[in-house]
């Protein structure tokens, strides 16, 4: 295809195509490990996702951690 014609499809419909996408990941996903296991996995990744992306704009892990758990836990 042409290489233009792709890139005004992406343009266009880039959250159908994404939409559509995940749908079919999430979808493959359950039939192969079932809704509560998928679900899992999907909440490891959203996890991973926001940890990365604080790390990504240089904050301290501890005080990451600080945030989510409770006060006292690293003693």
């Amino acid at each position: 295809m042409n290489s233009k014609l792709l890139e005004e499809i992406w343009q266009h419909h880039s959250g159908k195509l994404l939409g559509v996408l995940f749908g079919f990941i999430f979808g493959i996903l359950v039939i192969t490990f079932g809704f509560f296991r998928t679900l899992f996995v999907v909440l490891c990744v959203i996890a991973g996702y926001v940890v990365g992306k604080r790390i990504d704009q240089k904050e301290d892990i501890m005080e990451i951690l600080d945030k989510l758990l409770p006060p006292g836990y690293n003693r």
